[in-house]
């Protein structure tokens, strides 16, 4: 799980933008244009702009399960 204070300090490495906590594994871009999600693994967010490029046009809803 990723800790609040991280949380508050994490953006987007593609635009700077925000980034959320969703589906307790992903964290999701808040720029509408933007709209990248950064999976996280083994407690470490996967921040690559080529990770968030994956699941770029992937609804939050539809992102897969992450353990």
């Amino acid at each position: 799980m990723v800790e609040k204070w991280l949380l508050d300090i994490l953006a987007c490495p593609a635009c700077h933008a925000k980034v959320e906590l969703a589906r307790e594994h992903w964290l999701v871009c808040q720029n509408d244009e933007c709209r990248r999600k950064y999976p996280i693994r083994d407690d470490i967010p996967q921040m690559l702009i080529e990770e968030g490029d994956r699941y770029r046009d992937t609804k939050v809803e539809d992102l897969p399960a992450l353990s």
